[in-house]
């Protein structure tokens, strides 16, 4: 099995947090139309233009970011941000999330769902992890949906940084469609997996 760094791993978990992240912080993506994306990456926090009153999807995952936006092709989706935020406030989001569909095993039955679905700030979704020709692989990745409280303190609390990584997103593309796959996968940003405090993840 190949992941999304191009290594061969027969042990990967169906589901399974892969991120860049140090003991304080995690880096999650977001691609944005440049008149949001680059006033956000030039003052490093989102612009009062940012609606904090939406759910906004966050992606622990580069190549699952990169098949979402296209290689930073997609309308509105030009600019793609690399938003390393507190642990802590991630670790609270997965906390306080629900699975964004039902899911038989989980809940007692659609309406304690639903119930749970409309009291959570956050939702937690897992899609097909992707490799360098944004392929699907076996294994899932996560994507993090933050609405109300969990959108406030995303955009005004967790944030420590924001990095306008879009020349790394075409530069990668640029060595994946010229074949240089070797040095396309030197080029990701290290991901590795990640267990949240508590091991809390629906």
């Amino acid at each position: 099995m190949e992941d999304a760094q191009g290594t061969q791993d027969a042990q990967e978990p169906h589901r399974r947090i892969r991120a860049a992240y140090t003991d304080t912080t995690i880096t999650v993506y977001q691609a944005y139309a440049p008149r949001l994306g680059l006033p956000a990456a030039r003052d490093g926090r989102f612009p009062p233009a940012w609606k904090r009153d939406r759910m906004t999807w966050i992606k622990p995952s580069f190549l699952w970011m990169m098949y979402r936006c296209g290689w930073a092709t997609k309308a509105d989706q030009e600019c793609v941000l690399a938003i390393e935020i507190d642990r802590a406030g991630f670790d609270w989001a997965l906390a306080n999330a629900c699975l964004s569909h039902y899911d038989r095993d989980v809940h007692a039955d659609q309406a304690a769902w639903r119930r749970e679905l409309k009291a959570s700030p956050a939702r937690v979704q897992w899609d097909p992890e992707r490799d360098l020709h944004l392929q699907a692989l076996p294994h899932r990745s996560l994507q993090l949906g933050l609405a109300g409280e969990a959108a406030r303190r995303y955009a005004d609390e967790w944030t420590v940084s924001i990095t306008d990584v879009t020349p790394l997103a075409r530069e990668v593309h640029g060595l994946v469609t010229a074949g240089n796959l070797d040095e396309a996968r030197r080029m990701l940003p290290r991901e590795r997996p990640y267990e949240p405090a508590g091991g809390v993840c629906p």
